[in-house]
């Protein structure tokens, strides 16, 4: 069988209070369990039957994300834009003010590209600013889903169950237009430094059909998108413990008070509180493969 990464972390001041890393073991899966778009990570405390009290505030990402929740009795709370819910959920772009809340004892966090996303949630799934829960997603799958991933016995199994799911539903739902996928991998490899004039040419698409096609179906038009990547392209610069002036230049923002506005829009927070973000702090270890390194 081949070896599960387990790796322990700690990480320093965050917002609000962060779960107690520091009792808390991160895995991740083997290269022949990992799906091309699609990363995971599965969080899970070292002395079992002692969850870890957690309230944070979660930083967007240009990802859609599916976090598990694997406690014994739905543990994590959602807060988005005033709006509640508890258990395992679907987390769009853009959520807005998210915080999560509750005991963690187990649970498993998938990102997915927003392209692969609309195949594994359906084409009718909102992609963009939403918390939804996975049994409003999945409906009666969803808790077949859980129950397996439950009774596995480890983390390569669960990876493997997942891997398995969600692999069948790609293989089964239609995706979006290859134009529109090439455009998002071309924003990702650009780090949001994109035009969508210049994306509108690559794919021989006028700029008012590029950007209703990729609004449609991902939720999302081109240019909030690219702003998106070169906003987490940013946050985790800061978090990597560079000034903020520094950041703004790499990133190809205006100046600093350029880079700010932009924080403070996807987040609400300060680039000074975004760099003390936990998941940020965490991101090298949980998600290794998933963005280009931070220099």
């Amino acid at each position: 069988m081949p070896p599960i990464e387990t790796i322990g972390t700690t990480i320093g001041a965050a917002i609000g209070a962060p779960p107690d890393w520091d009792a808390m073991d991160i895995s991740v899966p083997p290269p022949a369990l990992r799906l091309p778009g699609i990363s995971m990570a599965g969080f899970s405390q070292r002395v079992p039957g002692t969850p870890a009290p957690m309230n944070i505030s979660m930083v967007a990402h240009p990802s859609v994300t599916l976090l598990i929740d694997l406690s014994d009795e739905d543990d994590i709370v959602y807060d988005s834009q005033g709006r509640t819910g508890r258990g395992s959920a679907v987390i769009g772009l853009l959520p807005g003010e998210l915080r999560t809340s509750g005991r963690v004892g187990t649970c498993l966090q998938i990102r997915l590209q927003p392209a692969l996303a609309t195949a594994v949630f359906g084409a009718s799934a909102d992609l963009s600013g939403t918390v939804v829960s996975l049994a409003d997603t999945w409906g009666h799958s969803a808790d077949g889903f859980e129950g397996r991933l439950r009774a596995a016995g480890s983390w390569h199994e669960r990876f493997a169950i997942a891997t398995e799911v969600i692999g069948r539903r790609l293989d089964t739902s239609p995706r979006v237009d290859p134009e529109v996928a090439h455009i998002w991998r071309r924003t990702l490899a650009r780090r949001g430094r994109v035009r969508v004039e210049g994306l509108a040419d690559e794919v021989g698409w006028s700029r008012g059909r590029l950007c209703a096609r990729f609004r449609s179906q991902l939720g999302i038009t081109p240019k909030r998108a690219a702003r998106l990547v070169r906003f987490d392209h940013a946050a985790h610069l800061l978090a990597a413990g560079r000034p903020a002036a520094d950041v703004a230049t790499a990133c190809g923002y205006v100046d600093q008070p350029h880079l700010h506005r932009d924080v403070r829009e996807f987040t609400g927070l300060t680039p000074t509180v975004v760099a003390r973000a936990p998941w940020l702090a965490i991101d090298d270890v949980a998600w290794p493969d998933t963005w280009p390194a931070t220099t």
